[in-house]
């Protein structure tokens, strides 16, 4: 067993007896080489998947111009010094040239040091925000100097290149088995999504003769199921929270009206809830706005509570004898066929209760309606207990990873030698 001795940084505890300590400063320097006029050279993002050529096609925020982008180089590393409380990931090494946002910096590793080890070492870090105790500003930004002033493990070099040369390969084999688990998750979740597309238009008789329903996105549907705009069967509930007596908080996240803790500091909160929407159980929440900028988030969502939520979404109340959950299924489905894409205008690219009520739907019986929720209902809850159970090993194998990174780059355990 090697010996080992205090390294006298308290988020790294003891170190082998052979290795150093220093600030980082003696070990890499910042450069900045800004380019005045971009010449289609790759454009690079840090990412959870390190330093990546960014497809320039997939949407997303895009600047005017990236005339004054700094050069990159393989082998600095690139790290991210503000917003450090919330920026998924703050270092990332460069492997090939390319040009990069000057708000990142790059940084230069001296002779001798390895970039990959202590890539590994501010990765480590950066799992767990160990320095942002450092940044105290309203950004949660390190200056250079701060950064500089960062204790710093220094193994001797043949030994860091050893343990980033072994984390590489282990870290690829979590890689791959967590590339294989997400596939799976999202496998799921496209089963899913078809399920319910397939019997909220179709129902649940293979047999039942057919009618065109006259809408483009959906296609045939049971010939007894009427169609009918949206304003048939729900109106719009306004009841303002006015005297801000109500406090059961919700919020729609990921295609679900859930609980949001009223008093919490995470994320932004109103001063005031009065103007916020009293809500039932029953009712179906839309968000209308950036339909076209927003591709991404599931926009509807079935309450199943009293409470309050922001008046920025459309409170579909039911003014007929139905079974909300249908219709919920049925939205859901428009959702995820980007059926709400094409019909935004202005500058939020949104929709107010008067046009989205015009949108063509389709009525089963109401004992259809309940039959096909509970069929649902079910089959969906079979499929996330599953989903669940694929982000569980998920998030195995990360704390696995933090802890092999740990263990390795600060010498509790050693690299086998081969």
């Amino acid at each position: 067993m090697r010996e080992m001795k205090d390294s006298g940084i308290e988020w790294i505890h003891d170190i082998p007896a052979s290795w150093d300590v220093m600030p980082n400063k003696y070990l890499m320097h910042k450069i900045k080489r800004i380019r005045p006029v971009y010449g289609g050279e790759d454009i690079l993002s840090l990412t959870m998947k390190g330093v990546i050529v960014r497809d320039l096609d997939a949407g997303g925020k895009m600047p005017t111009s990236f005339d004054g982008y700094q050069e990159l180089y393989p082998g600095n590393l690139l790290m991210c010094l503000f917003d450090i409380d919330v920026t998924p990931r703050c270092i990332g090494l460069i492997k090939q040239f390319g040009l990069s946002s000057p708000a990142y910096s790059q940084f230069v590793l001296s002779d001798g040091v390895d970039a990959a080890y202590y890539c590994y070492y501010y990765t480590m870090l950066d799992n767990d925000k160990t320095l942002l105790h450092l940044a105290k500003n309203l950004r949660h930004s390190l200056t250079e100097e701060q950064l500089g002033a960062v204790p710093i493990i220094v193994p001797p070099i043949e030994e860091q290149k050893r343990i980033a040369d072994y984390l590489d390969s282990k870290c690829a084999e979590i890689d791959a088995l967590t590339t294989d688990i997400q596939a799976q998750i999202d496998t799921l979740e496209q089963y899913k999504r078809s399920i319910i597309t397939e019997v909220v238009t179709k129902g649940l008789n293979p047999d039942a003769e057919m009618k065109d329903s006259g809408i483009e996105w959906v296609g045939m549907i049971p010939a007894h199921w009427p169609v009918h705009p949206v304003y048939t069967y729900f109106g719009e509930r306004k009841n303002k929270n006015r005297f801000g007596v109500e406090d059961n908080l919700l919020s729609l996240s990921y295609g679900r009206v859930i609980r949001k803790d009223i008093n919490t500091s995470d994320g932004l909160l109103p001063e005031s809830f009065n103007t916020y929407n009293i809500v039932e159980a029953g009712d179906i929440i839309i968000r209308p706005t950036d339909l076209q900028n927003d591709k991404r988030s599931l926009r509807t969502g079935l309450v199943k509570e009293h409470g309050i939520i922001t008046s920025a979404y459309i409170d579909l109340c039911p003014i007929k004898k139905v079974d909300s959950r249908y219709f919920h299924f049925l939205l859901h489905a428009y959702d995820v066929m980007k059926v709400f894409y094409n019909m935004g205008n202005g500058v939020r690219q949104g929709l107010n209760y008067s046009e989205f009520s015009r949108l063509m739907v389709f009525e089963p019986s109401y004992d259809e309606q309940v039959a096909i929720a509970d069929h649902l209902d079910a089959k969906c809850a079979e499929i996330d207990d599953t989903i669940v159970q694929k982000q569980e090993q998920l998030s195995t194998l990360e704390a696995y990873k933090k802890s092999l990174i740990y263990e390795y780059v600060t010498g509790k355990k050693e690299v086998p030698l081969s």
